[in-house]
């Protein structure tokens, strides 16, 4: 924040003890005649001093200043225009966050986490996976995208930077018994700046399917895609998703992905799109045509800039309902939740708790398909999480 030091006494006024002498008064002009000739006026005599300027009315003072008006008139408009609707934002969010999720509104035993490069890059060791076995259990945590990528921009994707990919599938599947480890693939999309991934080219579409069969040949029981930023309504995007669901039905195994949040207002994202290149929310109708494509959709329910754990979790609670209202009962949807700690203006960590994205997700869950089998939360990430964050988990949401 910027602070403006006060003036210093240069500015302050001088004491001027010299005085002006007050002008000496006019003659007074000679009487007119008594005899009845007309004598004109009596000339002023040369020495007598100018007349004082003319005192100008306050209000006309005002009329030379027009600008100044239409500047505060325009201040207060625009203030009406951003505050007024956050205000009723952040009230709305608020009230959404009040009340008390339902019965039995707990784990379904189908949650997912999100794991960091480092277990399959050698940096692991069979005691880490001891401790993660030892974290998860008891938890509903039944898949695990596992880092695995980045993708080139050209789609492919080297071996060399999974190496220990198989050894960590064989001791998951020891530590524990039942759990799905699918490879996390992402990479930044050329709409979000001048480099990345090109969607719209078909040979680089071709090249993700392609990496998908080569990390599926490895021993991975899925594929998990972030392509990040997506804009609502790319069409190439659901062409690969198409591709990608022949592939994996193929090889019996689960094609995920990681979603951006719904439009909160409607329209929203056609608003951002015109002040921003990469508008951060889809469509609920997106939402949809994405979520009947695949097995699993996992919604990044955090970065979400709510400067209170209630307006938080009425966000959460409100992105739970819009996904639960497209998201067809035969695929499963994820909630995230923010297992680290960060403060920004795009995620306030006081604000953006685990247990506030719990709670919520719960009262949208409560409140739209309390009854739905295929749901779930997902924490991101595992290298970043807090002890707070493991126990508000299972506090809030594992019982």
């Amino acid at each position: 924040m910027d602070h403006t030091e006060s003036r210093d006494g240069t500015d302050e006024p001088t004491d001027d003890t010299r005085t002006t002498p007050e002008p000496e008064p006019a003659p007074a002009p000679e009487s007119a005649s008594t005899s009845g000739s007309a004598s004109g006026p009596t000339p002023t005599p040369a020495s007598a001093s100018a007349p004082e300027p003319e005192h100008v009315p306050e209000s006309a003072k005002k009329r030379r200043r027009p600008w100044v008006r239409r500047v505060r008139r325009a201040v207060l408009v625009l203030a009406l225009v951003l505050i007024v609707p956050l205000v009723a934002v952040e009230t709305a969010l608020r009230v959404n966050y009040m009340g008390d999720p339902a019965d039995g509104t707990y784990t379904r035993d189908r949650d997912a986490m999100w794991l960091g490069h480092a277990w399959v890059d050698g940096r692991k060791k069979d005691a880490d996976v001891t401790a993660l076995a030892g974290r998860l259990k008891d938890t509903g945590v039944r898949d695990l995208y596992v880092h695995t990528g980045p993708l080139e921009h050209d789609g492919t994707l080297p071996r060399s930077v999974y190496p220990r990919a198989r050894w960590f599938i064989d001791a998951v599947h020891r530590e524990l018994p039942g759990v799905r480890v699918q490879a996390f693939l992402g990479d930044v999309l050329a709409n979000g700046g001048p480099e990345g991934l090109e969607l719209s080219d078909a040979a680089t579409r071709a090249e993700v399917v392609r990496s998908a069969g080569q990390v599926l040949d490895t021993g991975y029981e899925g594929v998990h895609l972030d392509l990040e930023p997506l804009h609502s309504g790319d069409g190439h995007y659901l062409d690969l998703l198409d591709d990608l669901r022949k592939l994996t039905k193929d090889r019996d195994a689960q094609l995920s992905v990681a979603a951006h949040q719904i439009d909160p207002l409607p329209h929203l994202h056609s608003v951002a799109g015109l002040v921003a290149d990469h508008p951060k929310w889809w469509s609920q109708e997106f939402f949809g045509q994405v979520a009947r494509r695949v097995d699993q959709i996992a919604v990044m329910s955090y970065d979400t800039a709510r400067l209170f754990e209630s307006t938080y979790g009425g966000y959460v609670a409100q992105q739970t309902s819009l996904a639960l209202e497209v998201t067809p009962p035969t695929t499963h949807l994820l909630m995230g939740l923010p297992f680290y700690y960060e403060s920004n203006p795009s995620h306030w960590g006081h604000a953006e708790t685990v247990g506030a994205a719990v709670r919520g997700a719960r009262l949208g869950l409560s409140r739209t398909d309390p009854d739905r089998e295929l749901f779930g939360l997902a924490p991101y990430i595992d290298f970043a999480a807090t002890e707070t964050n493991w126990k508000e988990f299972k506090d809030g949401w594992v019982r």
